[in-house]
């Protein structure tokens, strides 16, 4: 499930996600960045209790051309992944049991 909230002129666009973050829930936000493109967006993926690997990597296509995009809710395999796909900053981990080395 995903759902989108857009604040006018208040604040950033919000994407929420939640369940499971595979392909098809990935490429729905990359459709949700692209129908926002000069616009701030704040993902928020804090309610999503299992990621995909391949999802993960469909996020980080999306995210390779966006400026100002805030990603809330990964872990630390999710953030990993999305830097050895050439995303960073993206913040820390969601839970902290997820911040120590695999």
């Amino acid at each position: 499930m995903m759902t989108t909230e857009a604040r006018a002129g208040h604040g950033p666009v919000v994407i929420l996600a939640d369940g499971t973050f595979d392909v098809p829930a990935a490429e729905r936000v990359a459709r949700e960045l692209q129908a926002a493109p000069d616009l701030e967006v704040r993902i928020d993926l804090t309610q999503v209790r299992d990621f995909h690997d391949f999802g993960v990597a469909v996020l980080a296509r999306a995210l390779v051309s966006r400026r100002r995009v805030d990603v809330r809710g990964l872990r630390t395999h999710q953030i990993r992944l999305l830097k050895y796909l050439g995303i960073d900053a993206l913040g820390e981990p969601t839970h902290a049991s997820d911040a120590h080395p695999a």
